[in-house]
């Protein structure tokens, strides 16, 4: 069972983080204005697959590593944290770059959605983020942990994809503007490095613990 304080700041930490525009997104854009929205749709559920799988091994990874040992389930946890700060510094130090919308092949529906789940499924900053992420909302105390990281993982998919669907179905009309428009990079720039910069020093501080 979650905690509902902790499942709170997860969902809200969470539709932070769907939001702001990454590669992921990017392609669903680039996706849907080469080709309309319903590949947009398309290629956003098979980005969703991905995220599944990643969900999927993090519950089997984590588990087993509690299992093993809860010293390293708390180590893996604070390097996380750490892995999130790094993040916040990157993203805060990292220069807007504009230039021609990125171009993908016309392709089948059906690779679309292969494409959208290749797209996820093999970029190993995912699974790392999913590692780092994930564990900062779990409580061995309550046990089940794959449970929990499931339910969790449930929500940020949902959330996912009602960021995706959002992204292409806009992406028809805005979608060269959302990735042209240095005033919206810098500041979602700003706004996604003070929510890893937050949520890596409340756990690092013990903070994202208290009940």
């Amino acid at each position: 069972m979650l905690d509902w304080s902790k499942l709170s700041l997860f969902i809200s930490v969470t539709v932070a983080l769907v939001f702001m525009p990454g590669p992921n997104t990017l392609y669903i854009i680039a996706r849907s204005v080469q080709q309309g929205r319903r590949a947009g749709v398309v290629s956003s559920l098979g980005v969703q697959v991905g995220s599944l799988v990643h969900i999927a091994a993090a519950a089997l990874g984590l588990s087993a590593l509690l299992l093993s040992s809860a010293l390293a389930f708390g180590v893996v946890k604070y390097a996380g944290a750490a892995y999130l700060i790094y993040l916040g510094i990157k993203t805060l130090l990292t220069k807007e770059k504009t230039g021609p919308a990125q171009e993908v092949e016309r392709a089948s529906l059906s690779r679309v959605f292969y494409q959208g789940v290749v797209v996820n499924l093999l970029n190993p900053k995912t699974a790392l983020f999913f590692f780092a992420f994930l564990p900062q909302f779990i409580d061995p105390a309550r046990g089940r942990v794959a449970m929990q990281i499931i339910s969790l993982g449930a929500i940020l998919v949902i959330l996912g994809t009602l960021s995706d669907m959002t992204y292409a179905l806009a992406a028809g009309s805005v979608g060269n503007w959302l990735r042209g428009n240095l005033k919206f990079l810098r500041a979602q720039r700003f706004f996604a490095s003070s929510v890893y910069l937050g949520l890596g020093a409340a756990t690092a501080l013990g903070g994202i613990d208290k009940k």
